[in-house]
């Protein structure tokens, strides 16, 4: 077979390669990078970081650019490939993520934190920067989570169970306006028709999961395979055998936790707990 033959020699991956069709399109056009900044409204830094490949920015700005540049739904599409590249994250998570963008349902259990596809940005952020990422791996992690969550956005999107441990709604994030967004976009996705929200509390009875946070992935063909994690590691589980156990374990803690309806108003209480804002 013949050598693949590279035609524009521009990157195949695709953040990198939005990164290059913009500093591309603007070194062609003669912009220097203040100049985009005051043609369009943002700051230069932020052009800047877009071309370094260190931040995607969001769909309003592709949409904008597109517009300044002539180039109508190709910067737009090409952020939504960067978007939702699994390249962008570690290599122990990239099977799985692959996995978990094609498949058919999905399960989980939470001991400490929600689940990456209900964080909210300000939660995602304190929580990565809390393991440890540096400020520009943290902007490509926040990048990439809250890409994640397009998962379970439109009309053909996978039915998404959640188990959240009470502890889960009990470690609140330093800014409490943070935290009430938090706990908002949780009663808010409690509601969609694609996902259901339980909460067990801490008074429960012990269990096989106490300590293992689990994702659960039914594949379109028709195999299940896990995906536990703790604080220092991650591990893709595809053995029949291992991800029934696992199974059996996730009925347990489903039987024992409030139902979706309970755990909607036990989030509500939550909410009307919270200590009112100053007034201004």
């Amino acid at each position: 077979m013949p050598p693949r033959r590279v035609i524009t020699g521009r990157s195949q991956e695709p953040r990198r390669r939005y990164a290059e069709e913009l500093r591309a399109l603007r070194t062609a056009k003669g912009d220097s990078l203040r100049k985009l900044g005051e043609a369009l409204g943002w700051d230069p830094s932020l052009f800047s970081k877009l071309e370094s490949g260190d931040t995607l920015g969001g769909p309003e700005v592709a949409e904008a650019l597109d517009r300044y540049y002539g180039t109508p739904g190709l910067l737009l599409a090409l952020w939504e490939l960067a978007l939702s590249d699994p390249s962008q994250f570690r290599e122990q998570y990239r099977r799985y993520m692959l996995l978990e963008a094609e498949a058919a349902s999905l399960w989980h259990y939470a001991v400490s934190v929600p689940p990456g596809l209900l964080q909210t940005e300000a939660y995602a952020r304190e929580l990565l920067a809390a393991g440890g990422a540096r400020e520009q791996e943290l902007t490509r992690q926040i990048d990439a989570r809250i890409g994640r969550r397009e998962l379970l956005n439109g009309s053909d999107a996978p039915p998404f169970r959640t188990i959240l441990s009470e502890a889960v709604l009990r470690a609140p994030l330093r800014d409490p306006g943070e935290w009430q967004e938090q706990l908002e976009h949780l009663a808010e996705a409690s509601e969609r028709p694609n996902v259901t929200l339980q909460v067990l509390p801490l008074g429960s009875c012990l269990h096989g999961l106490a300590s293992t946070a689990v994702m659960f992935l039914r594949l379109l063909d028709g195999r299940t395979v896990a995906y536990t994690e703790n604080d220092h590691r991650g591990e893709l589980i595809e053995d029949p055998a291992s991800v029934e156990r696992l199974q059996r374990r996730y009925d347990a803690v489903r039987d024992m936790a409030l139902t979706p309806a309970e755990s909607r108003k036990f989030i509500g209480r939550m909410l009307e707990d919270l200590p009112c804002s100053p007034s201004t």
